[in-house]
């Protein structure tokens, strides 16, 4: 597919919405999460692209999203990554803050169009890189993770190359509900927000979610 067909697609199947925590940015997000995710989940299985989650803004991502907003400074005039920005809801956060350019990473080509989408909507502009950047040596003053220890696989390198980072001077901040495999005991809290959540993809209205640092 072009980039033009994936833009197509999300502006066919979403409305542009502001998430619960972070009314100050609007994102072009499904309407119904299930009727979303079974149609992609169909079309883009045949394909081997990965579910959709930049259709929906996770509550981690809403946190550390918040959590950026009402604490510029610790953005502001930085150089930012956004590690599995979907939406780029975290990433559009660090520009609205101050942050002087943020590269919102994903490795799913839906997820970098709507990235575009969504940047264009709230009037920055972030720069956009697909693909897997985990183990690579970062060049940024700070890397944001929204919500992204829900497997085994993905949390033990992810988090073993975020120590990396830290040991090389990045500042690392997590958004995390509580996702399973979420290292808690070699993390620092830092704030707690009630997120308001979607029941068809969380099973619950509201979930706990932290923002964490690196102890």
């Amino acid at each position: 597919m072009k980039l033009d067909s994936y833009t197509s697609f999300i502006v066919d199947n979403t409305r542009q919405l502001k998430p619960p925590h972070c009314p100050e940015i609007t994102l072009h997000l499904a309407d119904k999460a299930v009727a979303l995710w079974q149609l992609t989940a169909d079309e883009l299985d045949q394909q081997g692209l990965p579910l959709p989650f930049w259709a929906f803004a996770w509550a981690g991502g809403q946190a550390l999203a918040r959590y950026l907003l009402d604490n510029s400074a610790i953005v502001a005039g930085k150089s930012v990554y956004d590690l599995a920005s979907g939406s780029g809801l975290v990433g559009i956060a660090a520009k609205l803050a101050g942050a002087d350019q943020v590269v919102a990473v994903d490795i799913d080509p839906f997820a970098i169009a709507a990235i575009t989408l969504n940047a264009a909507s709230n009037g920055v502009e972030l720069a956009t890189h697909q693909g897997n950047i985990i183990g690579q040596d970062l060049q940024a003053d700070v890397l944001l993770v929204g919500d992204l220890f829900y497997e085994r696989e993905i949390a033990e390198p992810l988090f073993a190359w975020l120590q990396q980072c830290q040991e090389r001077g990045v500042l690392v901040l997590i958004g995390d509900p509580g996702r399973t495999y979420l290292p808690k005991d070699k993390l620092q809290e830092l704030a707690c927000y009630q997120i308001e959540v979607s029941r068809e993809l969380e099973d619950q209205d509201i979930k706990v979610t932290r923002v964490w640092g690196l102890a």
